[in-house]
């Protein structure tokens, strides 16, 4: 008699599923839902049993089934935060190459919180998405890397991901764009220069220190200074608006270049507000260049992300490979370039 569960898969080699439930203290079944549907299992027992998974080698069969290349009907979108513009303009991107291709989407907001990514992901698993577009709050997650071994097909947005020569992605050159930022400002006479951010926490804001890096340490003149932050929301850039305004003149920065544009939309309310003149006291760089950048009072001098071509080129990365059969695209890290538009306040 077969005391294999329902929708159980077995191996065609010597390790079956009860061979791993055996390892994990589990249930057949349970490893079962880890396969086909995880949001069922706690957490711990999911990670106990996906250890156990990798330890035995353990391939179900229905992997192939599942991710196998041809026709695609559903891709999986998961980004970071749709509170943040900038993520709904590369969801849009890509929606609108899966529209064209008669493919369906099911995008789903991680409000950058890693443990609802964590159930995003196994929804989208369960809703048999034949792909995933995502944009990670952690990027170095062990639930990618074991959506990532079990063959399920992926392109990071905005992020590396996966770091090895299987994983495909596509970003814009966040160092050029600090550099393009520092030497605008540079450029124009400003010798007192910092950078708005958190470069320790997102590794996006340290390449943008690094190209900004890049160009200051060649002007020795300059003096440059990181004001950390905690976030990148409208909110923390009206304080660090209040806190660059608080500061001895003599030692206020007379350039500052934000992480993003809703730091810099922030911090330029702030200082508006205070009194301080954009951009003669101090000029103000953004970087997204978003929507409300252009029609904000000065309007904001940013550094242009290709934000829907992100996403439009994720899908058609994922939609080359599927069409192909080949376990990657030909290109599989792609680098879309920054432009610097310069506005009133800077």
């Amino acid at each position: 008699m077969n005391d294999s569960p329902k929708g159980s898969t077995e191996t065609e080699g010597s390790v079956t599923i009860r061979d791993v439930a055996r390892l994990a203290g589990v249930s057949a079944g349970t490893v079962s839902n880890v396969l086909n549907r995880p949001f069922y299992v706690k957490d711990a027992t999911r990670e106990r049993v996906l250890a156990a998974i990798d330890e035995l080698d353990f391939q179900p069969q229905q992997k192939a089934r599942q991710f196998r290349p041809g026709r695609v009907r559903t891709l999986g979108i998961a980004v970071a935060n749709l509170n943040n513009p900038f993520f709904v303009d590369v969801a849009i991107g890509a929606e609108t190459v899966a529209r064209q291709n008669d493919i369906g989407v099911v995008i789903a907001n991680s409000a950058y919180d890693a443990r609802i990514e964590n159930q995003n992901l196994d929804l989208l698993v369960q809703q048999r998405v034949q792909g995933l577009i995502i944009s990670p709050v952690d990027e170095t997650s062990s639930r990618l890397q074991a959506l990532h071994d079990r063959g399920v097909p992926m392109v990071f947005v905005d992020r590396v991901g996966i770091g090895d020569t299987q994983g495909w992605s596509v970003i814009v050159d966040d160092e050029r764009g600090g550099a393009l930022a520092a030497n605008h400002l540079v450029s124009t006479g400003h010798r007192r220069i910092a950078l708005v951010g958190h470069p320790h926490t997102s590794p996006k804001v340290k390449a943008r220190l690094k190209g900004v890096l890049s160009v200051v340490e060649r002007a020795p003149e300059v003096i440059f200074e990181v004001l950390e932050t905690d976030s990148w929301t409208v909110d923390t850039g009206r304080e660090t608006g209040h806190w660059i305004a608080d500061m001895d003149p003599a030692d206020r920065p007379t350039g500052i270049i934000c992480a993003n544009d809703l730091l810099a939309l922030g911090a330029l309310q702030t200082l508006t507000s205070r009194g301080l003149r954009i951009p003669d006291d101090i000029a103000v760089i953004g970087y997204d260049d978003l929507e409300w950048s252009a029609v904000s009072s000065p309007s904001l001098t940013t550094i242009r992300q290709p934000r829907q071509l992100l996403g439009a080129t994720a899908v058609r990365m994922i939609l080359e490979l599927f069409r192909e059969g080949n376990p990657r695209p030909k290109n599989n890290h792609v680098v879309l370039q920054p432009e610097l538009v310069i506005r009133q306040s800077a």
